[in-house]
């Protein structure tokens, strides 16, 4: 495979059935769609491939899932710590808190930043840039004497590792089209997917050897390999001829045309509040059923986990069975209607409005409404994509910052009622599940065709 700074070319194309020929009248850039339509290139076969081509692809799978695996590493791997770090910095926990704000608003903005930038200099160089600077900051985060700084290198430690999360979709955009990206999205999840589940647990380890400060030690040694990796082995995916030339004006300008396009738009929103349903659930599900529904640390330990699986499993899913298929938009209709029906039965039982419910009504409908993340969140970034094809990192950039602000707004209102009702984090999944749901049908209107051929192209 190509090492170093070596382009290789996009030839992973959809197999047949997803995208437009390169025939296509091109479009007036002000007024038509970003890209022409199905990205831009013709649907074939998917190539066989040599065994370098297979070499490389599962190259980049894992490497792109590892980038893609990190921000949540260094989110989840520090909660276990929060009250130590309480003690330690002699901090109010509130403000201990911001540590966590920080960082996911370093992850929100970083993305709007490299995004144009990876558009205009290729993939290779602001990821290897972004990673070292999230070595530092995390390195800095380990040594922080005050909390003050310590939520300053977490805001520079989200910024930084935006790179990873913005270049990895925008990597995808490059080497895939059609079913093809929709598979690897979904592969993605699955590798991505397995970090929330054992960050917690990696913490909580580390912390029985050292304090808090060796949590961050850690993250520092995972992200300096990672940074040897991707250095070393992964190549260069946007080859100089597709690269855009301009500043900051041009990068606006992309945006701007992306927004304009009304249905990359509503895939955008859908993501994005599809996401906060999920993130309502993450926010709340610890004291919701661990306080109201009297789970113990571990069965709520277990639950979390076994969530997390049923959406890896429906990743693995719609990436080998429905992908190819179905058409992408009627697989996101459905999973979104079982967002939708799995937030209001969850509503129905937190009312009481048939009685109580107890823990293993209200944990398995939750299974089902995570398990539907996994045909929803592939199947939105995917169809969002396509929509472009010379702004892959622009678009991912927008993709990523609607879904971390979106989720950010929604997770403080799962409390707004107090600790003795799981009503607030219902409703906010219920809300956010009926707007993307709204999104989806309003402006992305997928019975006019536009969304996708049988397997999926736009």
């Amino acid at each position: 495979m190509p090492e170093g700074g070596a382009s290789i070319p996009n030839t992973a194309a959809s197999p047949a059935g997803g995208g437009a020929p390169d025939t296509a009248p091109a479009a007036a850039p002000d007024t038509a769609p970003v890209g022409a339509a199905g990205g831009g290139r013709a649907a074939g076969p998917e190539p066989r491939g040599t065994t370098a081509a297979r070499r490389t692809s599962l190259l980049v799978t894992l490497l792109l899932g590892g980038l893609t695996a990190t921000p949540p590493l260094a989110m989840d791997m520090y909660l276990p710590a929060l009250p130590e770090v309480t003690r330690s910095l002699h901090a109010p926990a509130a403000t201990v808190q911001l540590t966590l704000t920080a960082c996911l608003a370093g992850m929100a903005f970083g993305q709007l930043v490299v995004g144009p930038m990876s558009d205009r200099w290729g993939r290779r160089r602001p990821l290897l840039i972004g990673l070292a600077v999230y070595v530092v900051a995390t390195a800095l985060c380990a040594f922080a004497p005050t909390v003050e700084l310590l939520v300053a290198c977490r805001l520079a430690q989200g910024l930084a590792g935006a790179a990873g999360i913005v270049i990895a979709r925008a990597v995808a955009r490059d080497l895939y089209d059609g079913v093809a990206m929709a598979r690897f999205f979904s592969t993605l999840m699955l590798i991505s997917g397995v970090a929330p589940i054992v960050a917690p647990l990696i913490g909580g380890q580390v912390l029985r050897i050292t304090d808090w400060r060796g949590v961050f030690v850690v993250l520092t040694l995972l992200g300096l390999l990672l940074t040897v990796v991707v250095w070393a082995k992964l190549p260069e995916t946007l080859p100089p001829a597709e690269r855009h030339g301009g500043g900051v004006g041009e990068a606006l300008g992309s945006m701007r045309r992306l927004l304009a396009d009304r249905a990359f738009s509503g895939y955008m929103l859908v993501g994005g509040f599809a996401f906060a349903s999920l993130f309502a659930y993450v926010a709340a599900s610890p004291f919701v059923m661990q306080e109201i529904y009297g789970a113990s640390p571990q069965t709520f330990s277990l639950l979390f986990g076994l969530n997390s699986i049923g959406l890896m499993i429906m990743g693995q899913v719609n990436g080998r069975i429905l992908v190819g298929r179905v058409r992408l938009d009627r697989v996101l209709g459905a999973g979104l209607a079982v967002v939708v029906v799995a937030a209001a039965a969850l509503l129905v039982m937190a009312l009481g409005v048939f009685g109580e419910a107890g823990l293993v009504p209200v944990a398995a409908t939750l299974f089902v409404l995570m398990s539907a993340m996994g045909i929803t969140l592939p199947n939105t970034q995917t169809l969002a994509l396509m929509r472009t094809r010379h702004a892959a990192g622009s678009a991912s950039a927008l993709l990523g910052t609607t879904s971390f602000l979106v989720a950010a707004i929604a997770s403080p209102l799962v409390g707004i009622a107090g600790e003795d009702t799981a009503v607030p984090m219902a409703v906010v999944q219920l809300t956010a599940a009926l707007v993307a749901l709204g999104c989806f049908l309003g402006m992305c209107r997928p019975w006019k065709g536009r969304t996708g051929v049988k397997g999926g192209g736009v």
